[in-house]
């Protein structure tokens, strides 16, 4: 069963930077991506940036030039750095991990489907 726990979130003021963490365990291999989305008050949730297995990031431009993704494939754990951070920031931040399908041979898909974690709050003030 796959489990994802992000952390690391709190109170900053503008200028300011936090880290967040998502440890994840559970499915087969880390294989397809994970990332990072945020919800404020009232909007939708929004994609902040991805990673694949191989490093490769993307950003959504939510943040760009002030946050980085970054994971470690050892330990398993997906970070966001964010620097510089504004009150429009203020959100839950959520770590998704994208779900595999595996297949004989080692043969395999990414479904495009996420498993989640429970959120952490994040609340840039002035």
């Amino acid at each position: 069963q796959v489990q994802v726990v992000d952390s690391g979130g709190g109170s900053v003021q503008t200028g300011g930077s936090l880290k967040l963490s998502c440890a994840h365990s559970g499915g087969n291999f880390d294989r397809c991506k994970m990332g990072w989305y945020r919800q404020a008050p009232g909007k939708e949730r929004d994609l902040v940036a991805t990673i694949s297995d191989t490093g490769s990031t993307f950003y959504s431009g939510i943040g760009e030039g002030r946050f980085i993704i970054s994971q470690d494939t050892v330990k398993h754990i997906l970070y966001l750095q964010m620097n510089e951070l504004k009150t429009q920031d203020t959100a839950v931040y959520f770590c998704a991990k994208e779900r595999e399908m595996s297949y004989p041979f080692g043969q395999y898909t990414c479904t495009g489907k996420n498993d989640w974690g429970q959120g952490t709050q994040v609340t840039v003030f002035s």
